[in-house]
C-alpha cells in the first residue's frame, strides 16, 4: 500500500509521470454584456468588467463609493435572477434538514446557480461589496416579507459613512427628493408609498427606475426588522481542472444536446412546458433595457433559465494518463476524484416542484463502458462509501452524487483490468448561463488563459470537512483541519471559511482567527487575523445570530503539499461548520482545444482552436460570425501538446 493521506486513502507516488492535464482554462469574448468567466472569475476581473460596463452604460467611470456600488448593482441585476435554488446537504442531515440551508458562497451562487431567493442573493452579494468597499460595508436586512440589502457608503453626501438601500432582488435604489444621495431603508420606510412610486419625481433617480421588476414591490420597505452581518462569503475560486481524455462543455439553454434532456438543481416551475428553474421578470438576457427604463422589466415566460456544465472523462489506463485523475490505486482498485465549481444536477423522477430531492434522479452521473467490477461512491472524502453494485454500461449513479460539488468513485479492478474497457464517466452539473462566454454579431474576439491551477476542498459540507479534523471539534470554539493535495502537487494558496455562532447581537470585541501551518502545527501563519464584526450606523432591533468569517492567503515556501488550518476566536463562539480549500499547481502542461457551437443568419456553425500550454495571456482568436448570433455551447478539452 502507498502512503496515507489525511483522509485515510493511499495516495499515488509524487514521482509518477502525471503531466498531461490542464488547470483553470477560461475564455473571454468581446460580447458587450456576457463575455464569460475570464471577465468575472476573480474580484479583480469582476470589478474591472463592472467599471467598463458602467462607464459605457451611464457615460462616466465609477469613482465614488456610490458609483462603484451602482456598477456592482447593475452587473448583478443583469447576470443573476430571482429563483429557488436546490440546497446542498451542508450539515450531513439531508437536503431539507439541518441548520442554515441557504447557499451563502458567492462563487457557487454566481457560477453553479445564477439565481436565488432574496436572502440568498443578498447574502452572497455581501462578499462582493465587502471586497469592493471594505470589510463590514455590506449587510442583509430583513424587511416586510423580504430580505433586502444595504451598503455602507462614504464620501460626498455620505460623509464619514451611511447605510443605503441597494436591493438587487427587486431591482431598487431610492434617491432623496433632490436626487443628491441614496436613502437608507429607515429613510425609505418613513415615506415608502411616495418614495417607491415610479411616478414620483422620476428624474431624481438618474435613470434607475424604482421597483424595476414590479411597481408594487415597494411595500416591503414598510418595516426595518433585522440585520445580517457577514451573511455570505467568497469561497474557493471557480476553477475547472481537466484531465487528458476529459471534455468540459457548457450549454447556454436547457435540454443538452438533444434539446429535451433537462438536468437541473432547483425548483421545477415547468414554465411554458420546460422543466426546471426559470424567471419571467428579470433584466437578465435583456440588459440593454435596464438603464433608463420607464416601465420596468417586461414579463416573458422563460426570460432566464438554467444552463448546464457537462464533464465527460474517459481515462486512458493503457498509457498511465489516468493517474492524473486518481487519488488512490492498488492492484485491485482505482479511485478517481471529481471536483467542480458547478453543482451536480439531476433529472427528477416526476414533475413536482421539488422532485430533485426524491429518489430516482437521472443523468447527473452516468457510466459507460465494458468494465467488469464493483463500483462504490463517496461524497464525504472517503469516510463512508455507498455500494453502487456491479458495473454496467449506462449505470446511473445520480442519486449518490446529486446536489454535491465533489465525489470520489472507486472501481474494484486494477488499471490493467480496466484498460480497453472504454470506461467513461459523464457528470452533468447546473450552471449560470450569464457567465458562459457568448459570441456576438459580426465577428467575435476570444481571449483564452489557463493559469495551471486546481482546487481540492475539505467542504463545503460538514461531513466533508469532518473527514479532515485533527484537533478540536465542530460546535466548539476551536477546530483544526488537515488537508493535502491529491497527488502531492505544490500548494499555492489556502482559502478558508468558518461559519460561526456570532450571537444576537454580534459582539464587535470578539476577535476571530484563521491560521495555517505547513509544518504539522509547529508554527502558524495568518489567513484571517483579528477579524471582527463592526457595528456602525443605524441598526434594527434584531440580528442574525451567525456570521461567515473567511479569507485566503498565498502559501509561503515551495513544495508544500499538506497544511493544517485552524479556526478559533476570543469569545468562545462555536464554529458550526468550516471549510478549507487548497489552490495548487497542476503538473500537466497539455494544450486546450476550445470549441464554440452557434447559429446565425447563415445557419449552424462550429469552430475550434487549440491553445498551447503557456500561451500568452494576450493570445486571442477571431471567429467570423453573422447576425442574429445565438451561442449554443462552448467546450474545453485537454489535448496532447506538440
Amino acid at each position: 500500500m502507498r502512503p496515507l493521506s489525511s483522509a485515510g486513502l493511499p495516495l499515488l507516488f509524487a514521482a509518477l509521470p502525471v503531466a498531461a492535464d490542464v488547470g483553470d482554462p477560461q475564455s473571454r469574448t468581446d460580447h458587450p454584456w456576457y463575455p464569460g468567466e475570464l471577465a468575472c472569475s476573480t474580484f479583480e476581473r469582476l470589478f474591472e468588467t463592472q467599471e467598463a460596463l458602467y462607464a459605457r452604460v451611464v457615460g462616466v467611470p465609477p469613482k465614488t463609493d456610490e458609483q462603484k456600488a451602482l456598477a456592482a448593482w447593475l452587473w448583478r441585476n443583469t447576470h443573476y435572477w430571482h429563483g429557488e435554488e436546490g440546497k446542498e446537504d451542508l450539515w450531513g442531515e439531508g437536503f431539507e434538514k439541518g441548520r442554515d440551508l441557504r447557499t451563502r458562497d458567492y462563487w457557487t451562487g454566481l457560477f453553479a446557480h445564477g439565481f436565488g431567493l432574496c436572502g440568498t442573493t443578498h447574502s452572497q452579494w455581501t462578499a462582493e461589496i465587502d471586497a469592493r468597499l471594505g470589510p463590514g460595508r455590506a449587510r442583509g436586512v430583513g424587511v416586510e416579507g423580504h430580505n433586502s440589502f444595504e451598503a455602507f457608503l462614504t464620501g460626498g453626501p455620505y460623509g464619514a459613512g451611511k447605510w443605503v438601500l441597494i436591493d438587487h432582488d427587486i431591482s431598487t435604489v431610492v434617491y432623496d427628493d433632490a436626487g443628491a444621495a441614496l436613502l437608507s431603508i429607515p429613510e425609505v420606510m418613513a415615506d415608502w408609498k411616495r418614495l417607491t412610486d415610479r411616478s414620483y419625481k422620476p428624474d431624481r433617480q438618474h435613470g434607475w427606475l424604482v421597483c424595476g421588476l414590479h411597481p408594487k414591490d415597494g411595500g416591503v420597505y414598510a418595516q426595518f426588522l433585522c440585520a445580517e452581518y457577514f451573511a455570505g462569503y467568497a469561497g474557493p475560486p471557480p476553477v475547472v481542472h481537466l484531465r487528458r481524455g476529459e471534455t468540459f462543455r457548457r450549454y447556454l439553454q436547457p435540454g443538452l444536446e438533444d434539446g429535451k434532456t433537462y438536468v437541473f438543481w432547483g425548483r421545477n416551475y415547468k414554465t411554458a412546458g420546460i422543466p426546471g428553474p426559470e424567471r419571467s421578470r428579470t433584466w437578465v438576457n435583456q440588459p440593454d433595457a435596464m438603464y433608463g427604463s420607464k416601465d420596468g422589466a417586461p414579463y416573458r415566460d422563460g426570460q432566464a433559465r438554467f444552463a448546464n456544465a457537462v464533464y465527460v472523462y474517459a481515462p486512458d489506463f493503457a498509457s498511465g494518463d489516468y493517474r492524473e485523475g486518481a487519488v488512490e490505486e492498488t492492484d485491485e482498485r482505482v479511485t478517481f476524484e471529481f471536483q467542480s465549481p458547478y453543482i451536480i444536477a439531476a433529472t427528477p423522477p416526476d414533475d413536482s416542484p421539488w422532485g430533485i430531492y426524491k429518489p430516482g434522479g437521472r443523468n447527473g452521473l452516468v457510466l459507460r463502458g465494458r468494465a467488469a467490477c464493483p463500483v462504490s461512491v463517496s461524497v464525504d472524502r472517503g469516510t463512508t462509501w455507498r455500494d453502487a453494485g456491479p458495473f454496467s454500461d449506462g449505470m446511473d449513479l445520480t442519486d449518490l452524487v446529486k446536489g454535491f460539488r465533489q465525489y470520489w468513485i472507486r472501481f474494484g479492478a486494477g488499471a490493467k483490468a480496466l484498460a480497453g474497457t472504454s470506461l467513461t464517466m459523464t457528470t452533468v452539473c447546473q450552471a449560470n448561463g450569464s457567465v458562459i462566454p457568448q459570441l456576438k454579431d459580426r465577428g467575435t474576439r476570444v481571449d483564452f488563459n489557463a493559469s495551471g491551477r486546481a482546487v481540492v476542498s475539505a467542504g463545503p459540507t460538514r461531513p466533508q470537512a469532518r473527514a479532515h479534523v485533527v484537533e478540536g471539534a465542530f460546535d466548539t470554539p476551536s477546530v483544526t483541519l488537515e488537508l493535502a493535495t491529491p497527488r502531492r502537487e505544490p500548494i499555492l494558496a489556502v482559502c478558508a471559511v468558518a461559519h460561526v455562532a456570532s450571537g444576537n447581537p454580534p459582539r464587535p470585541d470578539v476577535a476571530y482567527q484563521i491560521e495555517y501551518s505547513a509544518d504539522g502545527g509547529a508554527t502558524w501563519r495568518p489567513v484571517v487575523k483579528d477579524w471582527t464584526i463592526p457595528r456602525r450606523g443605524v441598526e434594527p432591533k434584531d440580528f442574525w445570530s451567525q456570521s461567515l468569517c473567511s479569507g485566503s492567503v498565498e502559501v509561503a515556501g515551495k513544495d508544500v503539499t499538506t497544511v493544517r488550518v485552524r479556526f478559533r476566536n476570543s469569545g468562545g463562539k462555536p464554529v458550526l461548520r468550516a471549510e478549507a480549500h487548497l489552490v495548487y499547481r497542476v503538473r500537466g502542461r497539455d494544450a486546450t482545444k476550445v470549441t464554440f457551437d452557434w447559429t446565425d443568419d447563415a445557419g449552424p456553425h462550429r469552430a475550434s482552436r487549440v491553445f498551447p500550454a503557456g500561451a500568452a495571456a494576450s493570445a486571442f482568436w477571431s471567429i467570423p460570425t453573422g447576425t442574429g448570433v445565438r451561442t449554443r455551447w462552448v467546450e474545453y478539452e485537454a489535448v496532447k501538446g506538440d
